[in-house]
């Protein structure tokens, strides 16, 4: 896709995170009352200076990098792969908790404006991710032709609200509210308010998540790719400073404080464009669409961050297959499942759900920016102390802010994604070492030739049905000097047993018939029971084929009328050794 495009795919989850990180900021200041807004700039000072920090390390990163999963690739090669597990245990977890964020702030945007829908958000919220996941499954090279114009309007409408805020306020037009001074605030200790500082600065580091979706989408790009990739990571943090810093001066002007049932930029503009216009509107229609496309970022991110681990063994392969529209699935739908889950899970709260947020993707920059050292170190190529030091200060910074947001947002959930990852750590190395094992006893090499000398081939049969006589001329086609071939019926009552001896009788089927008796009606026990009996006989060589006759509907509702048994039965064999388990489907003709 092209840079305008990939713009508003994968630079929307940033881009919208200014419309909640000014007020997470000021949801922890607010106990300070007026004094918050002496605290919020350089809060937003110091979060602006990260988010650059971390863009010029990640610009080494996509020139590195340019296939896409640059964190984890980068982690995995120079620090070992239960790094590259961390990483890719840290964005998936954050991907997640990007959608259900997203979406539930741009839930609050809507209920903001039409304060009697909010009552009904958890229903909007999941509303939007099944329209986003439906969209994603058409394949995103559709999905950006319609989601890349909105991001556009809610940029326009926030510089709008920035440069009208800015010229009424300089001008004397737009007064700031009384906010009432807290006495309590001059009494705190020197320890309380450094900690209520870092936990405001911890919630406006969620100005910084979704820089990562870049560097992870990068085949994504038009060539060239990692210089497309890297343009648009500039723009993004340009803007990115441009709204979260306007907004944050203007919230600062005004004294504008987080309120109950009603957003901070909805707030704001009220105030700016002097009350429920059409500009109002406009503003919140954008950021409400903004960040429901934010989510889309994740949509866009995830399965290609899926799609690396699975091919390399950590996830079940089914993550690294594309459907019809050439995307992956599986992501996909998984994504659409956890972020539901979080969404129910926390009534669509995003005051609850930004604690769990950040965590992981700050840990994903920290291992980023170091392994990154550790490759310039260890290359040595041209100008290899420069990227070095680059990426050394951003692993530096970025692995402190790790530390403040695990630390200040731990009791309010951030617990509950330190716990995640570790355990989804162990889950990747737990599916990589199976496939492993698989790997190395199914390999050829070394192996002994396995000989055959005496096929025991059984057959079940109730009825000598069409099914069964099929399964009767595929078993004469193996059958040869050192094979026995047996039918056995499953008996009820002795009446359907001489039914059948006598049937085969009649068609002149000379097969040795076993009766096992089955008073309580049951078919698949007392067959299996017979077959373990049988294979306590066997000898070295010897196997026992049992050949399953079946019929086939015509429609997949009338399988549902069928009891099944010949699926059971296979199903039940097939985990036992020295059993060989083959089917003979007969399709039915009949509508």
């Amino acid at each position: 896709m092209n840079k305008p495009k990939a713009l508003a795919i994968f630079a929307s989850d940033a881009l919208s995170s200014v419309a909640y990180a000014t007020e997470e900021i000021l949801l922890v200041l607010a106990i300070l009352g007026q004094l918050a807004f002496r605290y919020l700039p350089p809060i937003a000072l110091c979060i602006a200076l990260l988010l650059f920090t971390v863009i010029l390390s990640y610009k080494q990163v996509i020139k590195t990098y340019p296939e896409g999963g640059g964190a984890y690739s980068v982690a995995k090669e120079f620090l070992g792969p239960t790094y590259g597990c961390i990483i890719g245990a840290s964005l998936v977890i954050d991907y997640v908790l990007t959608i259900a964020v997203s979406i539930s702030s741009g839930t609050a945007a809507i209920t903001s404006a039409f304060p009697s829908l909010l009552p009904f958000n958890v229903y909007i919220a999941i509303f939007f991710i099944l329209l986003l996941t439906i969209i994603n499954l058409r394949g995103i090279s559709e999905s950006a032709n319609l989601l890349a114009y909105p991001p556009y309007l809610f940029i326009f409408s926030m510089l709008a609200l920035i440069v009208t805020g800015f010229y009424r306020y300089l001008s004397g037009d737009l007064i700031a509210q009384f906010i009432p001074y807290q006495e309590h605030a001059a009494s705190l200790g020197n320890l309380v308010f450094v900690w209520i500082l870092l936990r405001a600065f911890a919630g406006g580091c969620t100005a910084l998540t979704g820089v990562e979706a870049i560097a992870d989408g990068v085949p994504s790009f038009k060539e060239p790719k990692e210089n497309n990739a890297i343009t648009v990571l500039f723009t993004l943090g340009s803007l990115s400073v441009i709204l979260f810093g306007g907004t944050s001066i203007l919230s600062g002007w005004i004294h504008v404080l987080p309120q109950h049932g009603e957003t901070l930029v909805s707030q704001i503009a009220e105030l700016v464009f002097g009350g429920r216009n059409v500009m109002y509107f406009i503003l919140q229609a954008a950021t409400a669409i903004i960040l429901i496309l934010a989510a889309n970022t994740a949509f866009a991110g995830a399965p290609i961050m899926a799609a690396k681990l699975a091919s390399e063994g950590y996830i079940p392969r089914i993550f690294a297959l594309r459907g019809d529209r050439l995307v992956f699935n599986n992501g996909i739908i998984l994504l659409c499942v956890g972020a539901i889950s979080l969404v129910v899970l926390f009534h669509a709260s995003v005051h609850s759900l930004v604690p769990l947020y950040a965590v992981g993707v700050f840990l994903a920059f920290t291992i980023a920016q170091a392994g990154m050292v550790v490759r310039w170190n260890t290359l040595k190529p041209k100008g290899y102390k420069t990227n070095a030091l680059v990426n050394g200060i951003g692993s530096t910074v970025t692995g402190i802010v790790t530390v403040v947001i695990a630390s200040t947002k731990f009791m309010a959930g951030a617990w509950l994604v330190l716990i995640a990852i570790p355990l989804l750590v162990l889950i990747f190395k737990k599916i990589k070492k199976h496939y492993s094992d698989i790997s190395h006893e199914l390999s050829s090499q070394n192996q002994a030739p396995y000989y055959v000398v005496k096929n025991h081939i059984l057959i079940p049969m109730s009825s000598l049905s069409k099914p069964a006589l099929n399964a009767l001329e595929f078993a004469r086609s193996m059958s040869n000097e050192d094979t026995d071939i047996t039918i056995v019926h499953v008996s009820s009552s002795p009446e359907t047993a001489e039914k059948l001896r006598e049937k085969l009788q009649e068609k002149k089927i000379d097969f040795e018939l076993v009766i096992v008796e089955s008073p309580y009606r049951e078919l698949i026990g007392p067959f299996v029971n017979y077959i373990d009996n049988l294979e306590k006989e066997l000898k070295t060589g010897e196997v026992i084929t049992v050949i399953v006759p079946e019929f086939v509907t015509h429609t997949w509702w009338h399988y549902l009328l069928h009891n099944q048994t010949g699926f059971l039965l296979r199903t039940v064999l097939l985990l036992k050794k020295n059993i060989i388990v083959a089917s003979v489907p007969y399709h039915l003709k009949s509508m």
